[in-house]
């Protein structure tokens, strides 16, 4: 009698520690955002900032990453065991770094009023009362869309045009930070940077190149 094999969605080797990295973003956004809710916050709004425009429509792209990084991230996640490692680790590690971030140097910024009514502006007001000006660098809404890219670049079993696609929505979530008015500037670079950065450095382990 042949064994039929079982299909699993994501490997058995990588369901813990994705199951980490989502408690693990958890823990440092909400428990740096509860310890700091009294301190002194810093702005890293720079003179270009200012000049960007308010585009309430990009909420959108703002929220729909979210989708983005789930897929993305299962994707990264059914690699090969070392890639699963080697991605999923990063991102611990760069959250590691967020959290030092946020506590050492808590940052805010200046939101515009929203005077209008349209759909894309209540939203905005909604998303505005739910996420408080906060946790703002490094951006962790570009340091994982950013992973996102990264999780699938130059992997020849991922399609060429969804490798383009990732780095397009990546990009364009950058955008949506800044006309959202949820991020400036210092925070996309700095989120860009660390996910380049951890993942080097992963890279670089021989852990992760033996498994």
């Amino acid at each position: 009698m042949i064994e039929k094999k079982k299909f699993r969605f994501i490997p058995e080797y990588s369901v813990f520690p994705l199951i980490l990295v989502v408690v693990w973003n958890q823990l440092v956004y909400s428990g740096a955002m509860f310890l700091t809710k009294n301190w002194t916050h810093y702005n890293f709004e720079l003179g270009i900032d200012q000049k960007i425009p308010f585009v309430p429509w990009t909420v959108s792209i703002y929220l729909l990453c979210y989708l983005f990084w789930i897929v993305n991230y299962i994707l990264c996640a059914r690699q090969d065991k070392s890639s699963a490692y080697r991605f999923l680790f990063a991102d611990i590690l760069a959250k590691a770094v967020c959290l030092v971030c946020f506590l050492v140097i808590p940052t805010t910024n200046v939101r515009p009023e929203i005077s209008g009514h349209t759909i894309w502006e209540e939203i905005m007001r909604l998303v505005y009362h739910i996420d408080s000006a906060s946790n703002l660098f490094p951006s962790i809404h570009c340091l994982v869309s950013w992973f996102c890219f990264i999780g699938v670049r130059k992997k020849e079993n991922i399609p060429v045009w969804y490798q383009a696609a990732s780095c397009v929505m990546a990009i364009a979530v950058f955008i949506s930070t800044l006309t959202t008015k949820q991020h400036v500037i210092v925070d996309v670079i700095g989120g860009v940077l660390l996910a380049e950065i951890c993942y080097y450095i992963t890279g670089r382990m021989k852990i992760f190149q033996r498994l």
